[in-house]
């Protein structure tokens, strides 16, 4: 469980450096991609992927519910 919450916040980590559009040329033009600029595209899609694999990892971590004990 734990090596698999460490690949995601990885993969998390890769999709925000993908998300930034610094390795475009600068004079580049850019592609219309379902009416948005190609790389307002892919940085959206990039957010929507982290936002999927956030919750995965969230799911996977173990949060304990506190006891009867601790409760003032």
């Amino acid at each position: 469980m734990r090596a698999m919450r460490r690949l995601l916040l990885l993969a998390i980590a890769i999709l925000y450096l993908v998300s930034i559009p610094w390795y475009r040329p600068t004079a580049a033009e850019p592609e219309i991609v379902l009416g948005l600029p190609d790389w307002v595209a892919v940085a959206l899609g990039c957010y929507v992927a982290i936002a999927l694999l956030n919750s995965l990892a969230w799911l996977l971590t173990e949060v304990p519910d506190r006891s009867d004990e601790e409760r003032p």
